[in-house]
């Protein structure tokens, strides 16, 4: 049985942004057949305008909610560090990125006398750090009890060499790496190019928080 019988007026649609078939994909996807014809609309297939159904009684958007949606806004972020010692952990962090200390806040002189203001449980418990400029991420470093035991999945990779190749890469991040070393970081990796990827190093911070110097 032909799918459009002779006696049938073919007639062919194109979807777009105001039209879609009920019940069928989105208004962006025109189906096409080989050779760049536009499809003819299936039998039984009607059309309407989207702006007149209203959202809720709109049974392809009821099925994939996503679609329309309005595109979120870009969000900022801030980078968590669990560790035991979050001051000590922040201060490192500091001298790796130039990042500097908040100053506490209001009625306090220094840190340390907010610190001491608060229940015995809670001293010593959080720090953070942050891009003088406001450009970079925060980043906040809280007390937990338990010790690192695996590889972290994800890691900061700080960039000393961009715009650098070859040995002049190398050299600059293996002078970075003992700066940072000297500030009690460890050296785990020494990461050569290799044809595909520039030269990195793998560090780990003062208490084994993997990251590389790139």
């Amino acid at each position: 049985m032909q799918a459009f019988p002779s006696n049938r007026r073919r007639r062919t649609f194109r979807f777009t942004s105001r039209w879609r078939p009920q019940g069928v994909g989105p208004p962006s996807l025109g189906r096409r057949a080989s050779g760049g014809q536009i499809r003819p609309a299936p039998v039984g297939v009607t059309f309407r305008p989207v702006g007149n159904v209203p959202p809720e009684k709109d049974s392809w958007a009821a099925a994939h909610p996503c679609y329309g949606a309005p595109m979120s806004s870009i969000k900022k972020i801030q980078v968590t560090f669990d560790c035991a010692d979050p001051e000590r952990v922040a201060r490192f962090w500091c001298e790796v990125l130039g990042y500097e200390v908040p100053p506490p806040p209001e009625g306090f002189d220094t840190w340390g006398d907010f610190d001491r203001s608060l229940p015995a449980e809670r001293q010593g418990a959080a720090f953070a750090c942050v891009d003088p400029s406001g450009d970079g991420p925060r980043l906040f470093f809280q007390r937990v009890p338990e010790g690192k035991v695996v590889k972290n999945r994800v890691h900061l990779d700080v960039r000393v060499g961009t715009g650098l190749v070859g040995e002049e890469r190398l050299a600059a991040l293996e002078a970075e790496c003992a700066r940072l070393v000297a500030l009690g970081a460890v050296q785990v990796q020494v990461l050569r190019a290799d044809g595909f990827n520039e030269s990195c190093i793998a560090m780990q911070d003062i208490e084994g928080n993997e990251f590389c110097l790139d």
